[in-house]
């Protein structure tokens, strides 16, 4: 769970409503830092074969099916998830890679 703006957000929540669209094969949800919210969801997702969808696309479709608030902030799409040898998605692999990214850009 993270706390944006002052709301509880579960994460696996966010996830469940990604996979449920059709154009999902997976997703992992994570939360980032974030100046004005204290944290931001973020959302990495594989889509099926040949599905093609904007990431804009995704955050309304999550908007329209859950909690305005609870949606994913972002969106990148990926062909695969870094995974544990027990076939876990490794979500602090994720985060890690964006919290990376973003202190190269402000340094």
């Amino acid at each position: 769970m993270i706390i944006s703006g002052g709301f509880n957000v579960y994460l696996r929540e966010v996830e469940s409503c990604l996979i449920h669209h059709p154009d999902i094969k997976m997703a992992a949800v994570v939360w980032l830092p974030n100046e004005d919210w204290g944290e931001s969801v973020h959302a990495e997702v594989i889509l099926e074969n040949c599905a093609k969808i904007a990431g804009k696309e995704l955050i309304e479709y999550c908007k329209d099916n859950i909690s305005r608030y609870k949606a994913s902030k972002s969106i990148s799409f990926v062909t695969e998830f870094p995974m544990s040898s027990y076939g876990k998605i490794l979500r602090r692999t994720i985060k890690k890679k964006y919290i990376e990214k973003n202190r190269k850009r402000t340094s």
